[in-house]
């Protein structure tokens, strides 16, 4: 359900028809609402973030592949969450992080640069990697995602070149 809705539509009669169990047995194992949407949102951002670091840093094509993984599964559910603002402590968070693995996935090309430079490449990079670019394309043009994934590709690529 989390991939499908946000955490504020996730009600507990959904949750516990699902384990065809009552409400209260799920409040029984979990506690309350909070304490099984927080056990569940950790479990997925421990898998999302597993998806995202499968490529070794440096290695570019991997890491768009595995980028529009992230964005196949979750794309459409985090433009969602960013234009509603539905969550904002989690967009912080997905910013940050996104920051984090850009910097992680990129930085064997980026070790040479000075401080200013580096942070107006890694600026660009958050850019050609962003949700935005995914929806923008896949979405709003209709590119398959290989069309997607080549595009992403070719202006990562061409950053990491001009750096």
């Amino acid at each position: 359900m989390l991939t499908e809705r946000f955490r504020s539509e996730i009600r507990l009669e959904e949750v516990a028809a699902g384990a065809q169990v009552s409400v209260q047995t799920v409040l029984n194992v979990y506690g309350s609402r909070a304490a099984l949407l927080d056990l569940a949102f950790a479990a997925m951002r421990a898998e999302l973030r597993a998806q995202r670091l499968r490529a070794e840093p440096g290695d570019v094509a991997g890491a768009i592949e595995a980028l529009i993984d992230h964005y196949e599964r979750f794309g459409d559910m985090v433009c969602r969450n960013l234009a509603e603002q539905a969550d904002l402590e989690l967009i912080e968070q997905g910013r940050s992080g996104h920051r984090q693995w850009v910097r992680r996935q990129f930085a064997p090309h980026l070790v040479d640069l000075d401080p200013t430079r580096r942070r107006v490449v890694v600026d660009a990079l958050v850019c050609a990697c962003d949700v935005y670019t995914w929806k923008l394309l896949r979405r709003d043009m209709v590119r398959s995602r290989a069309e997607t994934e080549s595009t992403m590709r070719q202006m990562v690529e061409s950053l990491l070149r001009r750096a």
